[in-house]
């Protein structure tokens, strides 16, 4: 007898394709989710893509291998016309991810009425919504002229370098949700890999996104530099009122006051910060030093022109006075103060006018150091208070006008290379 083994070869058959519905959705959910533990991570590493647009952190990333249904995965039947499902965060792990410097807490990137979407492949595509304060420097030095550097720094929490790592899915952030804001403009957005943060020894990933913005110019201008300017040119002119006006300390006191009162309102609008040094506050503080000044120079003044002749004036004030003040007052580059007697009020009135002179003729012409002479002898009470007022307003319209310009003209060239 002969015996005959048959050999019979078993083929895999495919499952038959189905179209969508309802129940089949609900059949792959029941066996995606069976036995699937949302405290468990999908793999020993997980790389964890993240993006960032100026609306929010949004678009993150990551496989979960456990959520495979495409036709290599070995389901129980072929769910290809199922293009993804939609899960929350109670159902499917997710990351432990902070804003590290947030300022109102912080707390784990966490949105619950936000789904998240599950591709064939086993990819998690999740987009928390949130509005994050984070704590920025501020750099006031130009202000209001000033360039801003915010950073925002994402890092994994509870899983070290080892489990998750951060990577970002596009280097550009996306601005498409930007609207322009009519106080800043936006210089540029990028992101970049940061330093591993280092907790008990163990490392954590973390990436960061730079946001520079610079500040509008109109608006600061137009209300701020120019007014604090014209208003230090006023300080100034409190010494070409005359005494006889009876208007210099009520003068002089209300540009103080209205300087203080304005220096007010524009410190409320600078950010408060020790870190760096704003030079408009340097500017402010150093015009209100000026404006409180020049009130005790006006007593000054005043006490000088009231006094009688019968107090004698000093030698050495007449000395002082023709050999330095009368050249102060009428300061001007390789000129010499002539005397001329004009009537005044039916009284002889010794008054000071440039010429044209070298300064080699200023110091050798005897007859100007005569006249030198002559004006300190017939120097009044009176006369020496004119010529203070003429000392007083050229020191004071030469230290405004260097520290004004001076002012716009540093602010100006931070602007511009900040804009480059």
């Amino acid at each position: 007898m002969i015996e005959s083994e048959t050999c019979v070869v078993q083929t895999a058959v495919p499952h038959p394709s189905q179209n969508y519905s309802i129940e089949l959705e609900e059949k792959l959910r029941n066996e995606m989710f069976t036995n699937y533990t949302v405290q468990q991570r999908p793999s020993q590493k997980v790389l964890v893509a993240i993006k960032f647009n100026l609306l929010t952190v949004n678009d993150l990333d990551w496989k979960d291998t456990r959520l495979v249904w495409d036709r290599s995965s070995k389901t129980s039947q072929d769910y290809s016309n199922i293009k993804f499902l939609f899960a929350t965060e109670e159902h499917i792990w997710r990351p432990a991810i902070i804003i590290e410097n947030a300022v109102d807490g912080i707390s784990i990137i966490s949105d619950k009425s936000v789904p998240m979407r599950i591709a064939q492949d086993g990819r998690v595509i999740w987009n928390p919504a949130g509005v994050y304060k984070v704590s920025c420097e501020s750099d006031t030095k130009y202000y209001p002229m000033d360039t801003q550097e915010c950073y925002l720094k994402v890092s994994a929490w509870a899983y070290t370098k080892a489990e998750i790592e951060l990577v970002f899915k596009d280097q550009n952030i996306d601005i498409s949700f930007y609207t322009e804001n009519g106080e800043w403009d936006l210089l540029s957005a990028e992101s970049f890999k940061s330093e591993a943060r280092t907790r008990d020894g163990d490392a954590f990933s973390s990436v960061s996104f730079l946001i520079r913005l610079q500040r509008r110019l109109l608006f600061h201008v137009v209300n701020t530099l120019f007014p604090v300017a014209l208003m230090a040119i006023l300080i100034t002119f409190v010494f070409k009122l005359p005494v006889e006006s009876g208007e210099k300390i009520g003068f002089s006191l209300t540009v103080l006051l209205s300087y203080a009162v304005y220096l007010t309102l524009i410190s409320d609008n600078i950010p408060s910060t020790s870190v760096t040094v704003c030079l408009l506050s340097m500017y402010l503080a150093f015009i209100l030093f000026l404006a409180t000044i020049a009130v005790c120079l006006t007593t000054f003044v005043i006490n000088l022109h009231m006094r009688t002749d019968d107090e004698r004036i000093p030698d050495w004030v007449k000395k002082f006075t023709s050999t330095y003040l009368i050249k102060m007052a009428c300061w001007k580059q390789n000129c010499a103060c002539k005397r001329n007697t004009v009537n005044v009020n039916g009284s002889d009135l010794n008054v000071t006018r440039t010429d044209d002179i070298p300064l080699t003729e200023k110091r050798n012409n005897p007859d100007i150091e005569t006249e030198n002479e002559d004006e300190s002898r017939n120097l009044t009470w009176k006369k020496l208070s004119e010529i203070m007022d003429k000392v007083f307003y050229n020191i004071y319209m030469i230290l405004i006008v260097i520290s004004t310009l001076a002012l716009f003209l540093v602010i100006i060239i931070g602007y511009n290379t900040a804009d480059n």
